[in-house]
């Protein structure tokens, strides 16, 4: 199995910081990403977000196995009570569900505020998640709706830059980042594989052949038919199906395992979920 290589100073950092963060808001979206549905959950999620309302959203929609994911959906909707719903880049249709969605989770809030004889105030809003999972273009989503720079808020500290996205709702425009602390080894394969993890504290050549048999196990045609290869699913088969050989007529698995990773990113192979099914007890 390939070993991904954590550093526990910078986490605890990293936890810190977002909990500072955090501690600014109402509402939390938290942004997963739909390859790895539970992968790129953060262990101890409850202890970095607390009790505040979290709008689930499942990023990179449109390179995930449709029906896997749904599947998924359901489960954390249930097991959360949080909304949940799918998204990706390349669509912005999904902008007023996101709002509405948010408006909802911090009404509760803002009406303790208004029972206590303060004026209502929008609903002050983070978008966090693991690296690369694609908080930054749901940011970019809701700060194009809005573009009003809101600049520092009475209370909250002046480092940070908020964005009117609607009358009811301020974006804090930097997304909290979620550290990567992941003593499960095949999760952190699983990040890897998606390009949620740095590339220098994996091998590209192991996480490439896990990925194969991740594939190869779930979506075998599909690899199949991508890179015309038939029962053998290595690295080697898929170099020597393309003529990619190195010193000695050995296969060059080193480009190779790139070129999966690339072409798995992508969406080229297909539309995939890679963590099992998730069987509600």
């Amino acid at each position: 199995m390939a070993h991904i290589h954590w550093y526990p100073g910078h986490i605890a950092k990293a936890e810190k910081k977002l909990k500072e963060l955090v501690n600014l808001v109402d509402v939390v979206i938290e942004v997963l990403d739909a390859r790895i549905p539970e992968s790129s959950v953060y262990p101890d999620i409850k202890k970095l977000l607390g009790d505040k309302p979290r709008l689930i959203v499942f990023n990179k929609a449109d390179l995930a196995d449709e029906t896997k994911l749904k599947s998924w959906m359901d489960y954390y909707k249930n097991c959360t009570g949080y909304p949940v719903m799918a998204s990706c880049a390349s669509k912005n249709n999904d902008i007023s569900t996101i709002v509405n969605r948010l408006i909802e989770l911090s009404k509760p809030k803002i009406d303790k505020l208004v029972a206590k004889g303060l004026l209502p105030r929008p609903a002050r809003v983070i978008v966090v998640g693991m690296p690369n999972v694609g908080k930054s273009s749901i940011i970019n989503k809701l700060i194009k709706k809005g573009k009003t720079k809101v600049g520092a808020k009475a209370g909250v500290t002046r480092k940070q830059q908020w964005v009117r996205v609607n009358p009811k709702i301020d974006l804090l425009d930097t997304p909290g980042i979620i550290p990567l602390k992941q003593e499960n080894q095949s999760k952190a394969a699983k990040l890897a594989m998606v390009n949620s993890v740095s590339d220098n504290a994996y091998d590209n050549e192991e996480v490439a052949r896990e990925l194969l048999d991740i594939l190869k196990d779930k979506y075998p045609q599909a690899v199949k038919d991508y890179y015309k290869i038939e029962d053998d699913f290595s690295l080697e088969a898929i170099a020597l199906s393309r003529n990619w050989i190195v010193k000695n007529s050995q296969p060059d698995t080193v480009r190779t395992a790139v070129m999966v990773l690339t072409d798995f990113r992508a969406g080229r192979i297909g539309r995939f979920v890679l963590d099992d099914d998730k069987i509600e007890e």
